[in-house]
């Protein structure tokens, strides 16, 4: 069966990849079942994947709207655009939740030129930059040419004393991070340069998707029982990840929420981040 993806390229249908991301949800075996043999009925050839998720995705909401969130998670990272700027919070946050130190949108002198940098970390005495690189397509993928263009900006910040978490402090590595992928030669400039990178599916072990699985650090967009409006209003409040409204009904209430709905979206956050403190 012939399907057409995002980019409108033509492929054959994967039912094992369509079970992986449902399995990647944490809905169960039957729940799974049910959506599988759903989609084994409704499918025709040239069907696009967009249909396919939609489908998949409101069945699983019928069973658990945690469930559905996780298996939006990226089409939620997508939504902390169009600009980027959340997204680089969002960024900001998942080195917090590691252990660091973070501040975000810096401007340094750099021998040559001054520079905006998205995110500066730290840990012990290493003082890191962060450029994050969002694409709202998610077929859009990072090619060589950002490393490269980052490697020149870190060149020329990197022997210099900054005032950033004192009055003089020195950066010591560069990261590169973004929602989608990274090109091969991409990938393969940016090891060879000594610069680190962080994607959707890379590295392996520590990919931005692990990452907020094992950390739980959903953003806020994942939620399916809050409106597209009300989660940019929650992001120019600062509220990024979706634990972060947890224990802060106030916050939903600033925005308009009633006490009903309030609740839901607790209930919802607190299903998805496995935190169990909230009213059945």
């Amino acid at each position: 069966m012939k399907i057409v993806k995002h980019s409108g390229s033509v492929v054959e249908f994967n039912r094992d990849k369509l079970k992986s991301s449902l399995l990647k949800s944490d809905a169960s075996k039957s729940v799974i079942d049910e959506i599988l043999q759903t989609v084994d009925n409704q499918i025709y050839e040239g069907i696009t994947t967009k249909k396919i998720y939609k489908l998949a995705f409101n069945l699983l909401k019928k069973s658990s709207n945690a469930t559905a969130a996780r298996y939006n998670l990226r089409a939620a990272i997508q939504m902390l655009g169009p600009a980027g700027f959340f997204f680089e919070k969002f960024i900001s946050r998942l080195f917090a939740s590691e252990g660091y130190t973070t501040k975000t949108n810096l401007f340094l002198q750099g021998k040559c030129v001054s520079h905006e940098i998205d995110v500066i970390i730290k840990k012990y005495d290493f003082i890191e930059m962060v450029e994050c690189k969002f694409h709202p397509r998610s077929e859009t993928n990072s090619d060589v040419k950002i490393p490269m263009y980052i490697l020149s900006r870190f060149k020329d910040l990197k022997d210099r004393n900054h005032p950033i978490f004192s009055k003089s402090d020195k950066i010591t590595g560069c990261w590169i991070a973004t929602n989608n992928r990274f090109t091969t030669d991409a990938m393969d400039f940016a090891n060879c340069s000594g610069l680190k990178l962080l994607s959707w599916d890379y590295p392996p072990k520590f990919s931005l998707r692990k990452k907020i699985d094992e950390g739980q650090l959903y953003p806020i967009t994942c939620l399916t029982t809050l409106t597209i409006a009300e989660k940019d209003k929650l992001m120019v409040l600062d509220v990024i990840l979706a634990r972060e409204i947890i224990d802060n009904a106030e916050i939903l209430e600033k925005i308009g929420l009633s006490p009903i709905r309030i609740k839901n979206v607790i209930k919802e956050a607190s299903e998805l981040c496995k935190y169990l403190k909230y009213e059945n």
